[in-house]
């Protein structure tokens, strides 16, 4: 035993040396890359980062090393951006260079995480199809609209009584995205239904957790450790079981002259991609969007004065008697301006999804061989206090100009940017505004504790910020 111990010592030490040596031709080879913490050896710089506030580790680390640095994750060398000037250099002024997606050990499928041409026919097709089927057409909206008045009927059965909105708000946006894919939508009471929203919230909350964060640094944990990522993989598994089974039903009906929705036409275009798209759009247009209406819940009931003024422009523009369209947005302007701090407050995604370099490149006189993970701090843009004063105040004036109209801002980046930006954000803004005009036209928001006592802190940060619980009544109008 005595010898075990010694040549196990003796192996730490000979890894450990191999990886300094590894690091230091790493850092002072064909160039350099940006600087950043020493890592330590196997761990890299991973005890500096909170897995539950992953943005907030890396501002703390900016502060230190600039707005580009280095960090090891693992044995991983990955770099930094942060900042509004570096994000856009990079993703904008170099977005081919930066487009490629990072990898997971967590199973990741699609658009979202393919590279190379097989990423740009994939994207290329899926926003093609969208479109042929009403991405920003009236046909679209139709669906939104029908949902969102499904979701009022659904919220008038709480009688006004405290409810939690979490399932409820992630109904809505499923229905839309299970309208486009198969052509049909699901009853609230459905039990299938419940279980399948169920398996996206865990999954999200599991993602977000600190464990996850150590698992895609550690693959090798996730074969030999029990932990909520086994559940992930069950719930992906199963979900996928769900999909095959649509799947089967289009091709037993697929008229290839007549496509009736995404699923035929990828069955027509190409077979084999069709699960993989659906998993996508399911996984990333659910709770995405459902998310953002719940926080954005939130943050109406903490700010009642708020509340108010949107209704306001509401009873205005649209009245009592007619559905929201989105039509109504340009003349609309508060409510634009609402929507638009709500997605920059909450910072739904911090760090975006992890990008690649294509080639080696020389980024700020820094060297990044090809392959070196980059990551986005999309807070650091969002939270800027020079584009936005007080950035952790809840402000929509940070939206409106001194006439009271809506102000763009090329800070706004909720849905990433440059050639890797969300693929459905047009349908995401869209529900967003369907969804949201219509809830307040319909009933007002009681909070069943004083306002100024909700807490608007995530109760996690790192994939994605995971609201707090709390209970709120919706009172017909």
């Amino acid at each position: 035993l005595q010898v075990l111990g010694v040549w196990a010592v003796v192996l730490v030490i000979s890894l450990s040396c191999l990886l300094l040596l590894s690091l230091w031709r790493q850092r002072s080879g064909r160039g350099k890359l940006p600087p950043g913490p020493m890592p330590l050896p196997i761990l890299g710089n991973i005890l500096q980062i909170d897995g539950k506030n992953i943005s907030k580790s890396l501002t703390n680390v900016s502060k230190v090393y600039g707005p580009v640095f280095t960090l090891y994750l693992g044995m991983r060398p990955t770099v930094v951006l942060h900042g509004y000037e570096a994000v856009k250099e990079a993703l904008i002024d170099h977005g081919e260079v930066f487009s490629g997606r990072g990898n997971s050990a967590l199973p990741h499928l699609g658009v979202v995480f393919t590279n190379g041409n097989r990423w740009r026919e994939m994207r290329r097709f899926s926003l093609m199809t969208l479109r042929n089927l009403g991405m920003g057409k009236r046909s679209i909206e139709d669906r939104i609209q029908e949902e969102a008045g499904c979701l009022v009927e659904e919220l008038r059965k709480t009688k006004s009584s405290p409810c939690d909105p979490t399932f409820i708000l992630g109904c809505a946006p499923c229905n839309v995205i299970s309208s486009i894919i198969f052509h049909s939508r699901f009853d609230y009471e459905d039990l299938h239904f419940l279980k399948f929203i169920q398996k996206l919230n865990e999954n999200q909350e599991i993602l977000s957790s600190a464990w996850i964060q150590v698992c895609n640094n550690f693959p090798v944990l996730m074969d030999y450790f029990p932990g909520s990522h086994k559940t992930f993989f069950k719930n992906v598994g199963d979900m996928k079981e769900y999909f095959l089974e649509k799947i089967k039903e289009h091709q037993e009906f697929l008229d290839m002259n007549s496509p009736r929705d995404i699923i035929d036409c990828f069955l027509i275009k190409m077979e084999e991609v069709a699960l993989i798209l659906v998993n996508d759009l399911f996984a990333a247009g659910t709770e995405t969007t459902s998310t953002t209406l719940r926080y954005g819940l939130l943050h109406l009931l903490k700010n009642p004065e708020v509340t108010e003024k949107v209704q306001e422009e509401i009873d205005h523009v649209i009245g009592r008697h007619r559905s929201p369209c989105m039509q109504d947005k340009s003349s609309m302007p508060y409510t634009e301006a609402v929507l638009h701090e709500i997605q920059r407050h909450i910072d739904l995604v911090p760090t975006s999804l992890p990008h690649t370099v294509n080639c080696d490149t020389k980024f700020r006189n820094y060297f990044i061989p090809k392959g070196t993970t980059i990551i986005t701090s999309l807070t650091s843009v969002l939270h800027d206090s020079k584009e936005f004063p007080n950035p952790e105040k809840f402000d929509p004036g940070h939206f409106l100009d001194k006439n009271g109209k809506f102000k763009k801002s090329n800070y706004f980046m909720p849905f990433s940017t440059g050639k890797r930006a969300c693929a459905g954000e047009g349908l995401a803004r869209m529900e967003l505004f369907l969804f949201l005009t219509t809830i307040l036209q319909n009933f007002h928001l009681k909070s069943v504790v004083d306002p100024k006592d909700l807490d608007t802190t995530p109760v996690s940060k790192g994939l994605v910020s995971v609201p707090p619980a709390y209970q709120i009544c919706f009172i017909p109008v």
